[in-house]
């Protein structure tokens, strides 16, 4: 029976979170989980090295939430696990399973658990965990790339926690089929959530000056192999492009910032600049005309749909879900490949209709509000509302 608020009381939930950092693939369980507890739910979270400084931790500990640490070995600082996990990373995450066993065993009834993966199969240890306790589960796929595979040895336990899942979700569609192509398997419970957005849902920030040129940001982790920072580079080394009045500002941090500051240099690049990570994601549209996204590997970013809301113009590779929410052409510019040829040519398409920019960015704007939810976390709530009262009977 629903209270006077029309919410369903006394759910139990706990989510799990199998990344090893805080970043994009962390906001959508998080803030759902905040939610849920906003309306009156119990709340535990599970994670890999939870730093109450990142993300909404704190927001969530303020709401009551549990939160317990899975790679955390008592009496043994943080730092010193990490280190030695770092040498054997199978039994950190054998040991992680142990202690998530344990603690839902010690739990008691827990009527949804929300596992959340950074790929589409990093999680399956500790969803076999859920699986053999029968504990109702759904998945969140935050990625899927050619470049990850589960390994030949685990694939009868991924296809396995994929089929007895309540459900699945996945950042786009893409991710989803190629997600069945990996594991061989069709999966009919499962379907495409969106992600939330750091800007305003109305954000409208005003055109930029073009008088000292165009200026584009290319933003998201400092990681090459999946983000290909290197493709802008190699493009932007090219005589055509050095000649032209644009200038390029990499945000966000990573593991291979000096390494691409040194292939700029390389090149003699000087309209090239690295700002960090920037908290304000509107105030970067606000000075920037487009936005270059020369990924290897995504779900659906949050900066190709921050930078649609705000009505900036995306040049992006046709990987996962980028093509699914830009129209080539009409609200943006896909390479058909990632790669410096391919993604010099969506530029320069770019570069020749540069007049228009701002009523292509208007559409996008339009567009991309038909295809994401105003309230991400709030929607995938409701779901797992759902999914939850679905499956409470069944454990009767």
């Amino acid at each position: 029976m629903d209270n006077e608020d029309g919410k369903v009381p006394g759910k139990r939930f706990a989510f799990i979170s199998s990344n090893f950092t805080w970043g994009g693939s962390e906001i959508l369980w998080s803030e759902a989980a905040a939610t849920l507890a906003r309306r009156g739910h119990k709340v535990w979270i599970y994670k890999n090295r939870l730093n109450p400084a990142e993300g909404n931790v704190a927001r969530l500990r303020e709401l009551g939430v549990k939160r317990i640490e899975l790679a955390h070995f008592p009496f043994l600082p943080n730092k010193l696990y990490s280190f030695v996990a770092m040498f054997t990373p199978y039994l950190s995450v054998v040991y992680q399973a142990m202690r998530l066993h344990v603690a839902l065993r010690l739990r008691g009834k827990v009527d949804l658990v929300v596992i959340s993966q950074g790929g589409n199969h990093d999680g399956w240890l500790l969803a076999s965990v859920c699986r053999r306790m029968k504990v109702p589960y759904v998945l969140i796929c935050q990625k899927a790339t050619d470049l990850y595979w589960p390994q030949d040895k685990w694939l009868p336990a991924v296809r396995a926690i994929y089929e007895e899942a309540l459900h699945a979700f996945f950042v786009s569609a893409h991710n989803l089929r190629l997600t069945e192509e990996q594991i061989g398997r069709r999966l009919p419970r499962a379907s495409v959530v969106r992600n939330p957005f750091l800007v305003p849902w109305d954000a409208a920030p005003a055109w930029p000056d073009e008088e000292e040129g165009i200026a584009f940001a290319c933003v998201g982790r400092l990681y090459p192999k999946e983000k290909g920072q290197d493709i802008v580079l190699r493009v932007l080394a090219s005589e055509k492009w050095r000649a032209r009045p644009v200038r390029v500002t990499f945000y966000g941090a990573g593991e291979q910032r000096e390494g691409l500051e040194a292939m700029a240099a390389y090149h003699g690049l000087s309209n090239v600049a690295f700002a960090g990570y920037e908290d304000d994601v509107q105030a970067i549209w606000a000075r920037h005309h487009a936005l270059l996204l020369p990924s290897r590997a995504e779900g659906l970013p949050l900066v190709l749909v921050e930078a649609m809301l705000c009505g900036r113009v995306a040049v992006v590779t046709d990987v996962a879900g980028n093509a699914e929410v830009v129209d080539d052409g009409a609200t943006g510019f896909v390479a058909d490949a990632a790669a410096e040829r391919s993604f010099d040519e969506a530029m320069e398409r770019a570069w020749q209709r540069r007049r228009e920019w701002r009523e292509i960015g208007a559409e996008a704007a339009r567009r991309i509000r038909t295809l994401v939810p105003s309230d991400p976390p709030a929607a995938l709530c409701e779901t797992l509302l759902r999914l939850a009262g679905e499956a409470s009977p069944r454990r009767g």
